[in-house]
């Protein structure tokens, strides 16, 4: 289906090869997953040369969804995405822990997402601190740590965050998909 560069394990950059059904396993396990349908709308801002594009996408047009691109540029700007987010009514949308980060950081004390249902974090380990802030900052907005290397068609485990958590797992393995623990 695609090919992407990665360093993976070995630091080296090569091309892995996904194939149609890998990616097309993760798209339905996201959609049934999270209860996704027509009445989604998808922010894309993930460079295209990042795993996570495909499912930015491809997932909204499987579902009869809305796919809304930012501009070039927009997803290094938060006060950008903050409004695109509102105006677009956006319901999904994905950031890399550090740039939540930094975009709960430029956040307005009183923000409100009107339709906002869930953000994904993957690509970097989710600190605490910005779980305790995102919970702060977005109330009544779903957080989900997911873990998986460009190989294995963009995530292999899933985990929806809790305020509460003092520590947050990789999670479970998405469909069709096994994990296997090496000591």
């Amino acid at each position: 289906a695609y090919v992407l560069y990665t360093s993976g394990s070995t630091g080296q950059p090569k091309g892995v090869m996904l194939t149609h059904g890998g990616m097309s396993n993760r798209l339905r396990w996201m959609a049934a997953h999270y209860g996704m349908d027509e009445n989604e709308v998808v922010l894309q801002k993930t460079t295209y040369t990042f795993d996570v594009s495909v499912w930015e996408l491809f997932l909204p047009l499987m579902i009869g969804g809305v796919l809304c691109f930012a501009k070039p540029g927009g997803e290094k700007d938060p006060e950008y995405l903050y409004r695109l987010i509102d105006e677009q009514q956006i319901t999904t949308l994905h950031f890399v822990p550090s740039m939540l980060a930094a975009f709960l950081h430029t956040l307005p004390d009183d923000a409100s997402f009107s339709r906002l249902k869930r953000c994904i974090c993957s690509g970097e380990e989710l600190s605490i601190e910005v779980k305790d802030r995102f919970f702060r900052k977005m109330p009544g907005v779903e957080l989900h740590n997911l873990y998986g290397p460009t190989e294995a068609s963009i995530d292999v485990t899933a985990y929806e965050v809790q305020a509460a958590d003092r520590l947050i797992p990789i999670g479970k393995p998405v469909a069709n998909t096994r994990l296997y623990i090496v000591t």
